[in-house]
């Protein structure tokens, strides 16, 4: 009679070997009642040699079904396909996989060497241009009077250190000179006190020293004056107009000098530590390609905004030629104060598989085995590893996923072999609710709900029959309520199995 095919429905999601090993393990026995191959269970002492490759052979198995081992190559009872020897330096239990030189020039393997190094780590951001408000001058008015002449008039007008601006009438400075004078042409004793106090009524009245000077070296009146620049730069804001009237304060002028500029940039909050006042920057236009223009953090405003989360530099950057104009776009390269040596490898070698990051280790003979590894900064490239490897090791850098889901399944192999429960779990008695599928004689098929003892999801399964046998009442359909216990082969055992309309009766009674 032939045996009978296992059909199992995982209606949940997961893998095999988290799913319900006993279950599992009912399609095994009963493939295993097929074919000549003989199963066993533990290495035998006297291992074949294969003489292809020269290594010992621990066992052959299906790769379909890598639980089951034979002593013996031949044709697998489950697939239509033969076995697959396993030798001893595979080293399944810690996931390493061998590849022969061939295999991975197919696979265009490449390593790349662990290394001790300063990541060349950098950081860029958009900016632009501002005036250097520190390089700022303001032209006033010392005292009433009115603007004769206007030699600038327009703002944002280019001036020199010392150019002429404005020509003022100041008929306050009439009266102070005119009794500097009186005093001066005074003769006899005493007279110096009062010639000294009338020169500081000059002062008083808004006249610089040089004016003054001027005064006493000519010897007559001087009402007007002339405003030079105190700076070179460009008029930022002009106060003042030919013919008009002005008060002593009152603001005529503001210079902003070009000699250096201000760049604001902002920078992602969780770039905040890499940039310190006083690093280095480079800056760059669309304007002037290929031109560079160094500089260095001035200031770290106290600010973050709120929309973007980033945090805004004033980098000042020395401006010879005038070729940096405010509200210019600029490209901001960061050099980073603290560089630090870290173990580094190429990016590409590292995997991100959700919260791991893991890369292949090259174990020599053709082995490798993937390492599980702490990534930190990145940067052209490369990524710092701050734990997992040493420097000189080999990584993985092409082919790397291939090899890390052959690891992957041999893993999964390893934990399958594994008992799945202690022999107290599987003496234990568990409940669950199915539909019946099918009734033989020494086995029913049951689709039931998930079994949360045995983080079983709800699946189409055999259990065998009880020991009574299958009660009269249990019929293909019905919803039925049972009870099974795991034997220490991992054989699901019903030991009841009632419909629920007569278990709803009987609760009733």
């Amino acid at each position: 009679m032939k045996s009978r095919a296992l059909v199992i429905t995982v209606v949940a999601a997961g893998v095999l070997a988290a799913t319900g090993f006993g279950a599992y393990r009912i399609g095994i026995d009963h493939g295993m009642q097929t074919g000549n191959t003989t199963a066993v269970n533990t290495v035998k002492d006297n291992q074949a040699v294969d003489p292809a490759t020269g290594k010992k052979i621990l066992y052959w198995h299906d790769p379909m079904v890598p639980a089951q081992k034979f002593d013996k190559p031949g044709k697998s009872p489950f697939m239509d396909m033969p076995l697959v020897p396993v030798y001893a330096d595979d080293n399944s239990d810690n996931g390493q996989v061998a590849i022969s030189p061939r295999m991975q020039q197919n696979l265009g393997v490449r390593t790349a060497e662990v290394t001790r190094g300063a990541l060349a780590q950098t950081l860029e951001a958009a900016g632009t241009v501002a005036y250097n408000e520190r390089d700022t001058a303001v032209v006033s008015a010392r005292v009433n009077g009115f603007i004769e002449k206007l030699y600038v008039r327009a703002a944002l007008d280019p001036v020199r250190r010392g150019q002429p601006l404005a020509e003022v009438y100041a008929p306050d400075w009439v009266a102070a000179q005119e009794e500097y004078l009186s005093v001066k042409r005074m003769q006899g004793a005493g007279t110096e006190a009062l010639l000294a106090a009338a020169r500081q009524r000059m002062l008083l009245a808004g006249m610089n020293e040089e004016q003054v000077q001027s005064v006493e070296a000519s010897g007559a009146l001087r009402p007007r004056f002339t405003l030079t620049a105190p700076i070179g730069g460009v008029i930022g804001e002009l106060g003042a107009r030919e013919g008009m009237t002005v008060m002593a304060g009152a603001l005529l002028f503001r210079i902003s000098g070009l000699g250096t500029v201000w760049i604001y940039a902002e920078v992602p909050e969780s770039a905040a530590a890499q940039v310190l006042p006083g690093n280095n920057v480079e800056a760059r236009t669309p304007s002037r390609p290929g031109q560079v223009f160094k500089g260095r953090v001035a200031a770290i405003l106290p600010e973050i905004n709120q929309t973007t989360r980033t945090l805004k530099t004033r980098i000042e950057i020395a401006n010879s030629g005038g070729a940096l104009t405010p509200g210019m776009f600029a490209s901001v390269n960061f050099t980073p104060s603290n560089k630090k040596e870290a173990l580094l490898v190429p990016t590409e070698a590292v995997i991100q598989t959700g919260q791991r990051k893991v890369v292949i280790a090259d174990a020599g003979n053709g082995a490798f085995q993937p390492v599980d590894v702490e990534t930190g900064a990145e940067a052209n490239g490369q990524t710092e590893i701050r734990k997992g490897l040493s420097a000189g090791q080999k990584v993985v850098i092409s082919g790397q996923f291939l090899i890390d889901s052959e690891s992957n399944l041999k893993s999964t192999t390893t934990r399958m072999t594994a008992p799945p429960a202690k022999k107290e779990a599987a003496a234990k008695v568990h409940r669950g609710e199915a539909r019946v599928e099918a009734v033989a004689k020494d086995a029913v098929t049951l689709s039931h709900g998930p079994i949360p003892a045995l983080e079983w999801p709800p699946m189409t399964m055999e259990f065998k029959t009880p020991s009574a046998g299958v009660p009269k009442n249990v019929h293909k359909g019905d919803r039925v309520t049972f009870e099974f216990m795991l034997g220490d082969d991992g054989m699901a055992t019903l030991t009841s199995i009632t419909p629920l309309a007569a278990a709803a009766s009987g609760s009733a009674k």
